[in-house]
């Protein structure tokens, strides 16, 4: 929710990859969504948009201050992106997690039918599946981490590690985005709370754990989430959109390529990394200014928290100091955008796009390189991808790099650039075949189905 021009309150999709994936899944499968509202001290009933039930939780400044920029935000993110920044361990920001959670909780209890299955979602609810347990054992309950899980001895720093895991194995299924997280979260489970855990197999997952815990067995697996690459396809053949992603060329000059990074603006994405890569590709010649143009479409993201404000100053003075020295009067060589684009909007760029850069540091997986992959109906364009991106493990035809090595990435730019028409074309149709077959609903079908399965199935 946010306040419109008139005063009066209007409601928006949330832009992150979380609300993109799971929107479709819910409205599938007639289900209730149990949130905060997206502004601090709002009051909403639950209500019904679309046919989708939405079940607000309250949130004031001081929760959005400490569990959300705190917690959330300044404890956890960091410490689960291998230390990207220096994470901050208060107390006070802790009893304030436990609090929200236990709202959420409850609020859930209230909502959920009797036996009915839950779904919570990522690091701001991890406490969520043992309350809600507690407060409901009727339910089925899943739970699923959206960011990487870090290695033992990073997750062990925290002051409330037992808590956290103890949180979790209230579920009955934990997923996770790939195999190494899920296999750091059972370590974790017999190094901390000294749990049995085995090893196991269970259609459709090709491997899976199990834990034993308070005479439940919890599973464990890797379920790589995914996009609605039909919905995106679909769109991006539509003439709207190809007739703006043409318009987009134009107004860009009609560069022979065009460059494309879309981010929040999180100190985890690579941007500032990205930008000195190709400030350095200018200034060596591989790139042609008069010739290329990037476009950097960064959505705000925890404006109020300090080390995101750096960033956001660093990032916006790479890009002065390029368009400075490259730029000519008429053409700009870095185009910044500092706000959100719409899902038709986003398609035109991703379709316009000679070279998608997707350079983070550390990610879950990176919904964006999947969809830009999905928009590419004609099979041209080339992806340059980190591979520490979850979406790397399924990518391989992407320009893999590691966006610590600067000379890496930069050659991983140039080859993209340059690429020839035929090699570009089966690398992309490889990556096609990947999304489209693999898409959101595959992915909410497997992890249900799997969930599902544990109230009338024991591990084999």
């Amino acid at each position: 929710m946010v306040t419109g021009a008139d005063g009066a309150p209007e409601w928006r999709r949330s832009p992150g990859g979380l609300v993109s994936a799971l929107e479709p899944v819910l409205r599938n499968n007639s289900g209730g969504w149990v949130g905060w509202p997206g502004q601090a001290d709002a009051d909403v009933a639950p209500f019904v948009e679309d046919g989708l039930e939405l079940h607000p939780v309250r949130l004031d400044s001081l929760d959005y201050e400490r569990y959300y920029e705190g917690f959330s935000n300044g404890t956890l993110w960091p410490l689960y992106h291998d230390l990207a920044v220096k994470p901050m361990y208060h107390r006070e920001w802790w009893d304030s997690y436990v609090d929200v959670n236990r709202r959420f909780a409850e609020a859930t209890a209230k909502t959920a039918a009797p036996g009915a299955t839950v779904w919570v979602q990522d690091y701001q609810l991890q406490l969520v599946p043992r309350m809600l347990r507690e407060l409901r054992p009727d339910l089925t309950i899943g739970f699923f981490l959206h960011i990487p899980f870090p290695p033992v001895e990073l997750f062990m720093q925290l002051p409330w590690r037992r808590e956290v895991v103890e949180g979790m194995l209230g579920a009955d299924l934990i997923g996770f985005q790939l195999p190494g997280g899920a296999d750091n979260f059972m370590i974790l489970a017999r190094k901390l709370l000294g749990l049995p855990t085995s090893r196991g197999y269970i259609r459709p997952l090709a491997r899976h754990g199990s834990i034993t815990h308070e005479g439940r067995t919890v599973r464990v697996g890797a379920f790589p989430i995914s996009i609605d690459s039909t919905r995106i396809d679909r769109l991006a053949r539509s003439r709207t959109v190809r007739d703006r992603a043409a318009e987009i060329r134009r107004q860009l000059g009609n560069p022979g390529v065009i460059m494309l990074g879309v981010d929040r603006l999180d100190y985890t994405k690579g941007i500032d990394m990205r930008l000195r890569a190709i400030g350095e590709l200018l200034q060596e010649g591989r790139l042609d200014p008069s010739d290329t143009v990037m476009v950097q479409l960064a959505t705000p993201s925890r404006e109020r928290v300090e080390q995101y404000a750096i960033m956001r100053r660093s990032i916006e003075e790479q890009v002065g100091r390029i368009n400075g020295e490259y730029g000519e009067v008429g053409s700009t060589m870095v185009h910044y955008m500092h706000r959100p684009v719409g899902r038709e909007e986003l398609t035109a760029f991703f379709v316009a796009a000679d070279v998608m850069l997707v350079t983070p540091l550390r990610d879950g997986m990176n919904l964006v390189a999947k969809e830009y992959v999905a928009s590419k109906v004609r099979l041209d364009g080339a992806l340059v991808l980190s591979e520490f991106a979850g979406a790397a493990s399924e990518f391989k035809q992407a320009y893999l790099v590691n966006p610590h090595d600067i000379e890496g990435v930069k050659n991983a730019m140039a080859a993209a650039v340059s690429q020839d028409r035929e090699s570009g074309r089966r690398r992309m149709r490889a990556l096609r075949r990947q999304v489209l077959a693999h898409d959101v609903d595959r992915w909410a079908r497997m992890f249900l189905e799997v969930l599902r399965s544990t109230s009338t199935q024991e591990p084999q």
